[in-house]
């Protein structure tokens, strides 16, 4: 099906006043492109292919049909019982879509459950959440043939709805036995549902499986924004340190605004980059997949909050799934499958809702163009704007020019390449040594301190204080994930930017260290004048004579 150019708004498509006041509520003035294509297909049962980038809007695209036929069956019936099942490949994702059902169904959760099982728990706590049987179950794939192959949820006869989000990578993250096995316990007739950012060949065997004489949405999008919504720019750097050097001025001259996301190869290297950055008194913090889930998720929440404006990542699911990498299904054995699913499912994954991000930083650039596209698919998200910034490698060359070939497919531009972000290195020339100097700083020793040292306080903040901070919420933003790890020597002038080391063309936007320092002076006399003001009050003196005798 082809996206025509008619416009139509939620109250368009005869949704219960329940959802509409949610949706008033969430601040949604109208359906994005896929969500105004899949929902009246979705709301008449039918089987449904979504391709669409990331942040086109796809989870509410099948979350508001779901709830709309939900509420309708339930005017009818009020047995309860699971009819909908939706599966996504990692921990994040379904907490995600867990929570935009919840804001959905927020003025009738009564009516509409929903539960999430796709963390480590045990057999009684599964029993325990399923045993009111709840109208929507949201898991992965591991998780959810686990419950069925234990008799813990039974859905032959109670399912009516199948949503696999993310399907291109269930196959990839070895999900592949685990979904024909759940398959076999659903029933024969029931409307199915498979989303995906990219067309690929797991996605076409996918929906071979699962979908029946399906309506496949060809909206007309490319997978990634382009032209004026975002921009794309590169810097080539031969050596490490001079990606390091040109990030650290950036972030310390203010060059990049907003929320940034910057992407590394691997966990260890983020470790690398965040104890870089802390040397220049640069906070940022580390969305780090060897952490439990709920820090994973409390982490993104307060970066959407705006308590912090950078957050270190990783493709770390490439790192533990090779078979992502090289595009191949390899037969494993049991042990080894179930121990790439756990990976899979508590990995840093695509999809996860960052919020307002201005600019993503590929420090290290993404291996294919699958990874640059769901790595720039975090910025720019809906009708925002953002941009993407590559350092390239002489060794990444090839990736660089592959992506580009990509893009130029969507754009129906062969000259399209990517902006070289103008940076001449001799004006910065004295900030090179600074950043070559904190870079051999840092030591695999420091590295792996800084990991355990992390760890443990995440631990403690998670076990012991939750009572805690139920009792004294305001107290919660206490527990920042950008804080200094210190394991690294940090020298203290490192933070100040002395202002012969601005370039000239940069002297007129950055504030200059006597004009910090006269709003510094002038602060200090209006303190002055205030305490001048309070010691000249008689009564207030009459009040510091009276704590002065009771000291005594």
């Amino acid at each position: 099906m082809e996206a025509t150019d008619s416009k139509l708004n939620f109250h368009e498509l005869e949704l219960d006043e329940r959802i509409l006041k949610e949706i008033a509520r969430l601040g949604w003035l109208e359906p994005t492109l896929v969500q105004e294509k899949a929902i009246p297909f979705l709301l008449e049962g039918k089987d449904v292919l979504i391709r669409a980038r990331t942040g086109s809007g796809k989870t509410a695209a099948f979350a508001v049909p779901i709830i709309q036929n939900l509420l309708v069956r339930k005017g009818e019936d009020a047995v309860r019982e699971t009819s909908v099942i939706v599966m996504a490949p990692s921990q994040d994702l379904c907490h995600q879509i867990t929570k935009a059902f919840q804001e959905l169904t927020f003025s009738c959760s009564t009516v509409v459950r929903v539960v999430d099982i796709s963390s480590k728990e045990e057999q009684s706590t599964y029993r325990h959440m399923l045993a009111e049987h709840p109208d929507i179950v949201v898991s992965t794939p591991a998780k959810l043939r686990y419950v069925l192959s234990e008799g813990i949820l039974n859905v032959r006869e109670s399912l009516r709805a199948v949503v696999i989000d993310e399907a291109d990578l269930m196959f990839s993250f070895g999900f592949e036995e685990d979904l024909r096995e759940v398959l076999k316990n659903f029933p024969p007739v029931h409307q199915s549902v498979l989303c995906s950012a990219t067309l690929d060949e797991d996605l076409i065997t996918l929906k071979k499986m699962v979908l029946h004489n399906p309506v496949v949405l060809k909206l007309q999008e490319p997978n990634v924004a382009i032209g004026s919504q975002m921009t794309h720019y590169k810097v080539e750097a031969a050596e490490e340190v001079d990606k390091a050097a040109i990030l650290f001025i950036l972030l310390k001259l203010k060059l990049i605004q907003g929320k940034c996301l910057i992407f590394v190869k691997s966990v260890e290297r983020c470790y690398r980059l965040k104890l870089f950055l802390e040397q220049f008194n640069i906070r940022a913090c580390i969305l780090n997949s060897e952490l439990p889930i709920k820090i994973r998720c409390h982490t993104v929440s307060q970066f959407n909050k705006g308590l912090y404006d950078t957050i270190i990542t990783s493709d770390e699911t490439v790192a533990v799934n090779p078979a992502i990498k090289n595009k191949k299904r390899i037969k494993k054995t049991s042990a080894k499958r179930l121990l790439q699913a756990s990976n899979a499912e508590s990995g840093v994954s695509r999809g996860i809702d960052f919020q307002c991000v201005s600019c993503v930083v590929n420090f290290d650039f993404p291996s294919d163009v699958n990874s640059y596209i769901h790595r720039a698919g975090r910025t720019a998200r809906g009708n925002n704007t953002g941009s993407v910034l590559s350092f390239v490698a002489p060794d990444e060359v090839d990736q660089k020019v592959e992506v580009e070939s990509f893009i130029q497919g969507f754009v129906g531009d062969e000259t399209f390449a990517f902006k070289n972000f103008q940076f001449n290195f001799a004006d910065v020339e004295a900030f090179r040594y600074r950043a070559l100097d904190a870079w051999r700083a840092i030591t695999k020793l420091s590295i792996r301190e800084a990991r355990v040292k992390e760890l443990k306080t995440e631990m403690l903040n998670s076990e012991k204080l939750t009572s805690f901070f139920e009792e004294n919420p305001r107290d919660l933003q206490a527990l920042r994930h950008d804080r200094s790890l210190h394991t690294v020597h940090i020298q203290e002038h490192l933070a100040d930017v002395p202002e012969y080391l601005v370039p000239p063309a940069l002297k007129a936007i950055i504030p200059s260290k006597k004009a910090h320092r006269n709003k510094r002076l002038t602060e200090l006399k209006v303190n002055a004048q205030k305490r001048k003001a309070k010691l000249e009050n008689p009564l207030l003196m009459d009040g510091l004579d009276y704590q002065k005798k009771r000291m005594v």
